[in-house]
């Protein structure tokens, strides 16, 4: 199967988004933790996104997101996981927009009550930064503990969700 990628810019930063032509499967920010390790494939610039509807899609949202247009995903998505990360991962995608969940209280939705270093861990192997919103999750005081895309990062997608929370 033929991976396609394809760099956006954004305020933010450059974002990779990675399709495998049927569902998003990556979204990684240039300094990214953990980055899949298969192939990218081929590369498609802005000008080449109908050959993959999913990129199009996935960078009109993304684009909207960014906008304050935007505050729920509507792509198709085969993130590569283990049971527990889909899991970690399916929650993610219930916390609300510009709200925040400790490590524990994913670790209770879930059922693993006191498996919240284990949630940590699946939460920053996540491979869809900001549509499956794992930049939503803190540390029990409050703090902006590990992100995959980085903590200045985590906290502009926090104040961005906030700003235009309160302007609607």
């Amino acid at each position: 199967m033929t991976r396609y990628w394809h760099e956006m810019d954004t305020d933010l930063c450059a974002l990779r988004l990675v399709s495998d032509g049927r569902a998003l499967v990556g979204l990684y920010f240039p300094q990214h933790r953990y980055v899949s390790a298969e192939q990218p494939g081929l590369r498609l610039g802005a000008d080449e996104l109908e050959r993959d509807p999913v990129l199009r899609q996935a960078r009109s949202q993304l684009t909207e997101y960014f906008a304050g247009q935007r505050r729920e995903f509507d792509l198709p998505l085969a993130p590569s996981g283990t049971p527990f990360q889909h899991r970690v991962w399916a929650a993610l995608s219930r916390i609300p927009y510009a709200t925040t969940e400790t490590y524990g209280e994913l670790a209770r939705v879930i059922g693993s009550r006191g498996a919240a270093r284990a949630v940590g861990m699946a939460n920053g192997r996540n491979p869809l930064s900001i549509i499956v919103p794992c930049h939503r999750v803190i540390g029990s005081d409050g703090s902006l503990t590990g992100y995959g895309g980085g903590e200045a990062n985590k906290r502009a997608l926090l104040d961005l969700e906030a700003r235009y929370a309160q302007s609607a």
